[in-house]
Protein backbone atom coordinates (compact mmCIF):
# COMPACT_ATOMS: atom_id res chain seq x y z
CA UNK A 1 0.00 0.00 0.00
CA UNK A 2 1.09 3.58 -0.68
CA UNK A 3 1.13 4.59 3.00
CA UNK A 4 3.68 1.87 3.74
CA UNK A 5 6.23 4.09 1.98
CA UNK A 6 6.97 7.70 2.78
CA UNK A 7 8.25 10.00 5.51
CA UNK A 8 7.30 10.22 9.15
CA UNK A 9 8.32 13.58 10.63
CA UNK A 10 9.24 12.96 14.24
CA UNK A 11 9.47 15.80 16.77
CA UNK A 12 12.37 14.34 18.73
CA UNK A 13 12.53 14.86 22.45
CA UNK A 14 15.66 15.58 24.46
CA UNK A 15 18.06 12.72 25.32
CA UNK A 16 16.54 10.43 22.68
CA UNK A 17 19.06 9.45 20.01
CA UNK A 18 18.25 9.36 16.31
CA UNK A 19 18.92 5.61 16.36
CA UNK A 20 16.42 5.20 19.21
CA UNK A 21 13.77 6.95 17.11
CA UNK A 22 14.42 4.69 14.13
CA UNK A 23 14.26 1.61 16.34
CA UNK A 24 10.94 2.66 17.86
CA UNK A 25 9.42 3.39 14.44
CA UNK A 26 10.58 -0.02 13.20
CA UNK A 27 8.72 -1.62 16.08
CA UNK A 28 5.60 0.52 15.71
CA UNK A 29 5.31 -0.17 11.98
CA UNK A 30 6.68 -3.71 12.16
CA UNK A 31 9.06 -3.04 9.28
CA UNK A 32 12.83 -3.19 8.95
CA UNK A 33 13.28 -0.69 6.12
CA UNK A 34 13.48 2.53 8.14
CA UNK A 35 16.14 5.26 8.18
CA UNK A 36 16.54 8.92 9.16
CA UNK A 37 17.64 11.75 6.86
CA UNK A 38 20.41 13.02 9.15
CA UNK A 39 21.50 12.57 12.76
CA UNK A 40 20.10 14.88 15.42
CA UNK A 41 22.20 14.99 18.60
CA UNK A 42 20.58 13.51 21.73
CA UNK A 43 20.48 16.88 23.50
CA UNK A 44 18.87 18.62 20.50
CA UNK A 45 15.09 18.63 20.11
CA UNK A 46 12.99 19.13 17.01
CA UNK A 47 12.23 17.47 13.74
CA UNK A 48 13.84 14.25 12.58
CA UNK A 49 12.47 13.10 9.20
CA UNK A 50 12.34 9.30 9.05
CA UNK A 51 12.03 7.42 5.76
CA UNK A 52 9.84 4.33 5.58
CA UNK A 53 10.09 1.54 2.99
CA UNK A 54 11.08 2.61 -0.52
CA UNK A 55 11.30 6.24 0.65
CA UNK A 56 14.75 5.39 2.06
CA UNK A 57 16.00 5.35 -1.53
CA UNK A 58 14.92 8.96 -2.09
CA UNK A 59 16.67 10.58 0.89
CA UNK A 60 19.48 11.98 -1.29
CA UNK A 61 16.91 13.78 -3.48
CA UNK A 62 15.24 15.70 -0.64
CA UNK A 63 15.81 19.48 -0.34
CA UNK A 64 19.03 20.42 1.39
CA UNK A 65 19.45 22.73 4.37
CA UNK A 66 18.20 22.94 7.93
CA UNK A 67 16.80 25.64 10.21
CA UNK A 68 17.45 25.84 13.95
CA UNK A 69 16.55 28.09 16.84
CA UNK A 70 19.23 28.04 19.51
CA UNK A 71 20.63 29.72 22.58
CA UNK A 72 24.34 30.29 23.18
CA UNK A 73 25.65 30.76 26.72
CA UNK A 74 28.64 33.08 26.81
CA UNK A 75 31.31 32.96 29.49
CA UNK A 76 31.59 29.17 29.63
CA UNK A 77 33.55 26.66 27.58
CA UNK A 78 33.00 22.93 27.95
CA UNK A 79 34.73 19.86 26.57
CA UNK A 80 31.66 19.03 24.47
CA UNK A 81 30.92 22.62 23.35
CA UNK A 82 27.45 22.42 24.92
CA UNK A 83 26.12 23.12 28.39
CA UNK A 84 25.99 19.41 29.31
CA UNK A 85 29.77 18.99 29.08
CA UNK A 86 32.50 19.46 31.66
CA UNK A 87 33.42 23.12 32.18
CA UNK A 88 37.04 23.68 31.16
CA UNK A 89 37.17 27.50 31.30
CA UNK A 90 35.09 30.50 32.35
CA UNK A 91 35.53 34.13 31.34
CA UNK A 92 33.46 37.31 31.52
CA UNK A 93 31.56 38.33 28.42
CA UNK A 94 31.70 41.90 27.09
CA UNK A 95 29.08 44.55 27.60
CA UNK A 96 27.78 44.96 24.08
CA UNK A 97 24.74 46.30 22.23
CA UNK A 98 22.45 44.27 20.00
CA UNK A 99 23.83 46.09 16.97
CA UNK A 100 27.44 45.36 17.92
CA UNK A 101 26.67 41.72 18.63
CA UNK A 102 24.97 41.39 15.26
CA UNK A 103 28.14 42.69 13.61
CA UNK A 104 30.19 39.99 15.33
CA UNK A 105 27.76 37.41 13.97
CA UNK A 106 29.00 38.36 10.48
CA UNK A 107 31.94 36.04 11.22
CA UNK A 108 29.47 33.17 10.83
CA UNK A 109 27.44 34.25 7.80
CA UNK A 110 27.99 32.92 4.29
CA UNK A 111 30.55 30.22 3.53
CA UNK A 112 32.73 29.62 6.59
CA UNK A 113 35.15 27.04 7.92
CA UNK A 114 34.54 25.45 11.30
CA UNK A 115 36.13 22.72 13.39
CA UNK A 116 33.49 20.16 14.46
CA UNK A 117 33.11 19.37 18.17
CA UNK A 118 35.12 16.38 19.36
CA UNK A 119 31.84 14.86 20.47
CA UNK A 120 30.54 14.54 16.91
CA UNK A 121 29.90 11.82 14.35
CA UNK A 122 32.77 12.94 12.10
CA UNK A 123 35.04 10.06 11.04
CA UNK A 124 38.65 10.07 12.24
CA UNK A 125 40.75 7.27 10.73
CA UNK A 126 37.65 5.14 10.26
CA UNK A 127 36.21 5.77 13.72
CA UNK A 128 33.63 8.27 14.96
CA UNK A 129 35.11 11.24 16.78
CA UNK A 130 32.80 10.86 19.77
CA UNK A 131 34.04 7.30 20.35
CA UNK A 132 37.63 8.52 20.45
CA UNK A 133 36.57 11.31 22.80
CA UNK A 134 34.88 8.97 25.26
CA UNK A 135 37.93 6.66 25.09
CA UNK A 136 40.03 9.66 26.21
CA UNK A 137 42.11 9.60 23.02
CA UNK A 138 44.02 12.66 21.86
CA UNK A 139 43.10 13.76 18.34
CA UNK A 140 42.44 16.86 16.28
CA UNK A 141 39.71 17.56 13.74
CA UNK A 142 40.33 19.47 10.53
CA UNK A 143 38.25 22.54 9.63
CA UNK A 144 35.30 21.91 7.32
CA UNK A 145 33.57 24.29 4.95
CA UNK A 146 29.87 24.89 5.61
CA UNK A 147 27.34 27.43 4.37
CA UNK A 148 25.27 29.66 6.63
CA UNK A 149 22.41 30.95 4.48
CA UNK A 150 20.83 33.04 7.21
CA UNK A 151 21.77 33.96 10.78
CA UNK A 152 19.35 36.16 12.70
CA UNK A 153 19.93 37.58 16.17
CA UNK A 154 16.60 37.03 17.90
CA UNK A 155 17.50 38.15 21.42
CA UNK A 156 20.49 39.24 23.50
CA UNK A 157 20.28 38.78 27.27
CA UNK A 158 23.20 40.88 28.47
CA UNK A 159 22.63 40.09 32.15
CA UNK A 160 22.85 36.31 31.72
CA UNK A 161 25.07 36.24 28.64
CA UNK A 162 22.60 34.31 26.49
CA UNK A 163 22.42 34.87 22.74
CA UNK A 164 19.33 33.56 20.95
CA UNK A 165 19.68 32.97 17.21
CA UNK A 166 17.79 31.54 14.26
CA UNK A 167 20.05 29.89 11.73
CA UNK A 168 19.53 28.36 8.30
CA UNK A 169 22.51 26.30 7.22
CA UNK A 170 23.84 23.49 5.08
CA UNK A 171 24.09 19.88 6.17
CA UNK A 172 27.18 19.21 8.23
CA UNK A 173 27.01 22.51 10.14
CA UNK A 174 27.62 22.28 13.88
CA UNK A 175 25.82 24.95 15.91
CA UNK A 176 27.95 23.92 18.91
CA UNK A 177 31.01 25.04 16.94
CA UNK A 178 29.39 28.40 16.23
CA UNK A 179 28.64 28.78 19.96
CA UNK A 180 32.24 27.97 20.88
CA UNK A 181 33.69 30.26 18.21
CA UNK A 182 31.36 33.16 18.98
CA UNK A 183 32.78 33.13 22.49
CA UNK A 184 36.28 33.36 21.01
CA UNK A 185 35.58 36.32 18.72
CA UNK A 186 34.03 38.14 21.69
CA UNK A 187 37.21 37.51 23.73
CA UNK A 188 35.16 35.30 26.05
CA UNK A 189 33.99 31.69 25.96
CA UNK A 190 30.82 30.12 24.64
CA UNK A 191 28.84 26.91 24.54
CA UNK A 192 25.49 25.79 23.19
CA UNK A 193 22.74 26.15 25.79
CA UNK A 194 19.62 25.01 23.91
CA UNK A 195 18.94 23.93 20.33
CA UNK A 196 15.79 23.02 18.43
CA UNK A 197 15.58 22.06 14.76
CA UNK A 198 12.43 23.45 13.16
CA UNK A 199 13.04 22.48 9.52
CA UNK A 200 15.05 19.82 7.68
CA UNK A 201 15.00 18.15 4.26
CA UNK A 202 12.00 20.24 3.20
CA UNK A 203 9.89 19.23 6.21
CA UNK A 204 8.71 21.63 8.90
CA UNK A 205 7.82 21.57 12.58
CA UNK A 206 4.08 22.00 11.97
CA UNK A 207 4.01 18.64 10.14
CA UNK A 208 5.79 16.75 12.92
CA UNK A 209 4.54 14.43 15.65
CA UNK A 210 6.10 13.00 18.80
CA UNK A 211 6.60 9.27 19.05
CA UNK A 212 4.83 9.35 22.42
CA UNK A 213 1.75 10.84 20.68
CA UNK A 214 1.80 8.09 18.06
CA UNK A 215 1.85 5.47 20.81
CA UNK A 216 -1.11 7.10 22.55
CA UNK A 217 -3.14 7.66 19.39
CA UNK A 218 -5.76 5.07 18.50
CA UNK A 219 -5.11 5.49 14.78
CA UNK A 220 -2.65 3.41 12.79
CA UNK A 221 0.80 5.08 12.92
CA UNK A 222 0.87 4.78 9.12
CA UNK A 223 -1.81 7.48 9.04
CA UNK A 224 0.94 10.00 9.84
CA UNK A 225 3.21 9.02 6.93
CA UNK A 226 3.72 11.65 4.22
CA UNK A 227 3.81 10.00 0.74
CA UNK A 228 7.23 10.05 -0.91
CA UNK A 229 5.97 11.96 -3.94
CA UNK A 230 4.81 14.81 -1.68
CA UNK A 231 8.39 15.25 -0.46
CA UNK A 232 9.64 15.74 -4.03
CA UNK A 233 7.59 18.78 -5.07
CA UNK A 234 10.83 20.73 -5.63
CA UNK A 235 11.85 18.34 -8.43
CA UNK A 236 10.51 18.73 -11.99
CA UNK A 237 8.04 16.07 -13.14
CA UNK A 238 7.95 13.93 -16.27
CA UNK A 239 4.89 11.81 -17.08
CA UNK A 240 5.15 8.38 -18.66
CA UNK A 241 2.17 7.40 -20.81
CA UNK A 242 1.31 4.00 -22.15
CA UNK A 243 2.43 0.52 -21.13
CA UNK A 244 5.39 0.50 -23.54
CA UNK A 245 7.01 3.56 -21.94
CA UNK A 246 6.38 2.27 -18.43
CA UNK A 247 7.79 -1.14 -19.36
CA UNK A 248 10.90 0.51 -20.81
CA UNK A 249 11.34 2.48 -17.61
CA UNK A 250 10.83 -0.47 -15.28
CA UNK A 251 13.38 -2.52 -17.18
CA UNK A 252 15.99 0.24 -16.82
CA UNK A 253 15.94 1.50 -20.38
CA UNK A 254 16.20 5.15 -21.42
CA UNK A 255 13.05 7.01 -22.42
CA UNK A 256 13.26 9.11 -25.58
CA UNK A 257 11.98 12.65 -25.13
CA UNK A 258 11.06 15.66 -27.22
CA UNK A 259 13.02 18.74 -26.13
CA UNK A 260 9.93 20.84 -26.78
CA UNK A 261 8.20 19.02 -23.92
CA UNK A 262 10.99 20.12 -21.59
CA UNK A 263 10.72 23.69 -22.83
CA UNK A 264 7.28 23.77 -21.17
CA UNK A 265 8.64 22.87 -17.73
CA UNK A 266 12.08 24.51 -18.02
CA UNK A 267 14.26 21.42 -17.71
CA UNK A 268 17.60 21.93 -19.45
CA UNK A 269 20.09 20.62 -16.89
CA UNK A 270 21.44 17.08 -17.26
CA UNK A 271 22.72 17.19 -13.66
CA UNK A 272 19.37 17.85 -11.99
CA UNK A 273 17.04 14.99 -11.03
CA UNK A 274 13.60 14.55 -12.57
CA UNK A 275 10.82 12.61 -10.85
CA UNK A 276 9.02 10.23 -13.17
CA UNK A 277 5.33 9.39 -12.60
CA UNK A 278 2.51 7.69 -14.48
CA UNK A 279 -0.90 9.04 -15.49
CA UNK A 280 -2.30 8.04 -12.09
CA UNK A 281 0.40 10.11 -10.35
CA UNK A 282 2.18 7.05 -9.03
CA UNK A 283 5.89 7.68 -8.43
CA UNK A 284 8.00 5.51 -10.74
CA UNK A 285 11.45 6.81 -9.85
CA UNK A 286 14.15 9.37 -10.58
CA UNK A 287 15.90 10.01 -13.87
CA UNK A 288 18.39 12.39 -15.46
CA UNK A 289 18.52 13.90 -18.94
CA UNK A 290 21.42 12.84 -21.11
CA UNK A 291 23.80 15.56 -22.25
CA UNK A 292 22.14 15.76 -25.65
CA UNK A 293 18.74 16.31 -23.95
CA UNK A 294 17.21 13.56 -26.08
CA UNK A 295 16.29 10.99 -23.44
CA UNK A 296 15.85 10.37 -19.72
CA UNK A 297 18.15 7.78 -18.21
CA UNK A 298 16.72 5.90 -15.21
CA UNK A 299 18.64 6.35 -11.97
CA UNK A 300 16.15 4.99 -9.44
CA UNK A 301 13.30 2.75 -10.56
CA UNK A 302 10.14 1.74 -8.70
CA UNK A 303 7.43 -0.58 -9.89
CA UNK A 304 4.07 1.02 -10.64
CA UNK A 305 1.45 0.69 -7.90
Amino acid sequence: MENNNGFLIINKEKRCTSHDCVKQIRNLLNTKKVGHTGTLDPQVTGILPIAIGSATRFIQYLPQGKIYIGQIKLGIRTNTDDIDGKIINQKDWPKISNEELDQYLNHFRGIIKQIPPKVSSVHVNGERAYKKFFNNENFELAPREVKIDELILMNWDQLNGIVEIKIQCSSGTYIRSIARDLGKVLNSEGCLFLLKRISASGFHEQNSIKISDIKKDKNNPRDFIIPTISALNHIPTFFLTGEDEINFWQTGRAIKVDINEFNKINIFDDKKPIKVIDDNKNLLGIGFLNKELTCINPKLVLNAK
